[in-house]
Parts: structure tokens; sequence; C-alpha cells
């Protein structure tokens, strides 16, 4: 029972990240392609500069759930997906350098190197997670010790890299939204034309990527033997299709808080079908890691459940605070403090 109990935790602090770090990550990924002066830069800077950081605590998060209730599916994680984490940890450590280091020197040369590490430390997480996951999903080539059998180019297969897309659609959307909020006449209305544009090819990739998903994985024998789990697609499907309704009516909070829902169940779709395996083995379904042969002992599963119960309601507090603090469109004066990236 706590297995599960945790299993589904650790699948919801992964979706809570992609919901909430996903709109930043769009953003930088989209700024090259809609700041077209520096006042337009900064806007984007500043529209993720109160958010970016908080919203990685969750990463942190879900790793450390990863670590203290599965650790041996933690092990073999971060062995067999070495050289994509690394990366990704590469390209998160950019972009945070990029945030302060791009103020410090007044020079246009200066401020554009950190403007393409801001743009690669936002568009390759976005498409390493999406790799990094689609594989887990599929099932990676770890043997009965845990070994992987493979390089960083077996992940980059068909399946793989359609989960990438998906994540950077998903992702790209998210923070067009984010950008239509937050900044404003030009700028916002730019981001809310790509929005407007982009939501079509992120539904494409997304039909294609469940598609794709019947003939890669094994995660709908779960939804066919029960199918009251059906209700977590559909409701992705229905948070895509209200995103795009609320943007038509111009409600772009609406339609971002739609689009938050999206990636959730998205992502909980693909955890749900995952269920009870962490780390499918494509050599051999006995190799896989699950629940049970992967799992913490229960005292200490039972420990973690109490520090979690009391922590992440603090946590989800906090960043309420900050969003509620940080709510107005940015103005000038806004650019104009100290505090301003």
């Amino acid at each position: 029972m706590l297995e599960s109990v945790w299993f589904f935790l650790w699948g919801v602090l992964w979706a809570v990240y992609f919901m909430l770090d996903g709109f930043d990550l769009g953003a930088g990924a989209l700024m090259p392609f809609l700041a077209g002066d520096e006042r337009e830069k900064r806007l984007v800077y500043n529209a993720m500069g109160p958010f970016w950081d908080g919203n990685e605590v969750w990463l942190i998060t879900a790793g450390g759930v990863t670590f203290a209730a599965f650790p041996t599916a933690y092990a073999v994680m971060f062995s067999s997906l070495y050289s994509a984490l690394l990366l990704l940890l590469f390209a998160l450590i950019l972009r945070g350098v990029a945030f302060e280091f791009r103020s410090k020197v007044d020079s246009d040369a200066w401020r554009k190197l950190w403007d393409i590490c801001l743009f690669i430390g936002s568009a390759a997480p976005a498409l390493l997670l999406g790799v990094a996951f689609a594989n887990i999903f599929t099932g990676i080539p770890i043997d009965a010790e845990g070994v992987y059998h493979g390089t960083l180019f077996t992940l980059l297969n068909p399946y793989g890299l359609m989960g990438g897309v998906l994540f950077v659609m998903l992702f790209l959307v998210h923070g067009a939204l984010w950008l239509a909020i937050k900044t404003p006449n030009g700028l916002g209305q730019k981001a809310q034309k790509t929005a407007k544009v982009l939501w079509p090819v992120m539904v494409v990739v997304a039909v294609a990527f469940l598609a794709a998903t019947a003939f890669y994985t094994r995660l709908y024998e779960n939804y066919l033997a029960m199918p009251v789990l059906w209700l977590i697609p559909l409701a992705s499907v229905a948070a895509m299709l209200v995103s795009r309704w609320m943007m038509t009516r111009k409600s772009w909070w609406k339609a971002w808080f739609a689009s938050s829902a999206a990636i959730l169940f998205c992502a909980l779709f693909g955890v749900t079908g995952m269920y009870p395996n962490l780390l499918a083995s494509s050599l051999d379904p006995a190799y896989s890691l699950n629940i049970t042969n992967a799992a913490s002992s229960p005292l200490t599963l039972k420990i973690m459940l109490g520090v979690a119960l009391v922590m992440v309601p603090v946590v989800i507090c906090y960043q309420a605070w900050a969003y509620h603090m940080f709510r107005h469109r940015l103005t000038d004066e806004d650019l104009a403090g100290e505090e301003a990236y």
C-alpha cells in the first residue's frame, strides 16, 4: 500500500514540475523569436524572474523522492540515463547563470552570449526531459543487475524523440500563454498570436505520440484493464480544448490554467500506464524495477510520508504567495527597479 502511495506521489511531483517549470522553459525557448529589442528581452527575463528557481524546487523534490522512496530505481535511472541527465543538469546550470550574469556587463556582445545560453538552457531541458520519460515509458535495456546496455544514442530512438518534441511543444504553448499574461502590448500580442499558432501543432504532435504509444509501449494495458482510468487522458484532451477556447475569448489566465492541467494530466497518463513499474526493461520484463523490488523499507516510507504531508503543503503555500505577489502585468517601472534583471 505504501509503495503504491509513494509511486503516485512520485508521479504527481514530476507532473507538478512539468506544469510549473514548463512555462519558463517555454518562455526562454521563445525569447529569440518573440523579443525584438532589449526592452522586450528584459520583459521575458523578468516575466520568469520571480518564479523560475522556485519552480525547480519541484525537480529537486521529485529527484529526492526517487532517491529516498525507490533507491534502486534511482541508482539504475541515474546510471542508465547518466549522459542525458548530465546534459540536463548542465543546461539548467547554464540557464540559471544567464539570469544572474546577463546584466553584469554593459555590452551587447555579452548580453547576446547569455541570451543564447538562456535559449539553450530552456530548449534543451524540455527536449531531454521528454526523451528521458518517453524511454522510461517504452522501457530501457537493463539486465537483471540493473546494468544499462546502450548509449546516449540508444535513447534517441523514434519514440524517444517524439516524446522530446511533445514536451517542447507543450512547454512552448505554456510559455507563450505566460508571456501573454505577464508582458504588455507589443510583446504580449506577439505571445498571444504565437500561442494560437503553436496550439494546433501541439495537438497534432500529442495525437501522434498517443498513437505511437500503442505500438512502442505497454502503457495502455492498465487502461484496458480498468476503463475508468481513461478519464486521465480524456482530461488532458479536454484541458487542451478549453485552453484554445479561452484563447479565443482572450481569457489568458484561464487559458494558462487549462494548459497547466493539460500538462499535469499528460504526465499522469504516462505514470498511470507504467504502474507498477518504475523502470521497465526492454530486454526482459523480469528485469524491470517496480514498486516492490525497488522500494525502501516500510519504516522509511512511513517516516517520509509524515514529512511530505507537512512540508509539501508549506512549499505549495509559499509558491502560491509568490505567484499572488507577482501576478501583475509587467511595466517599464518594473524594469527600472534595482531588483530587475
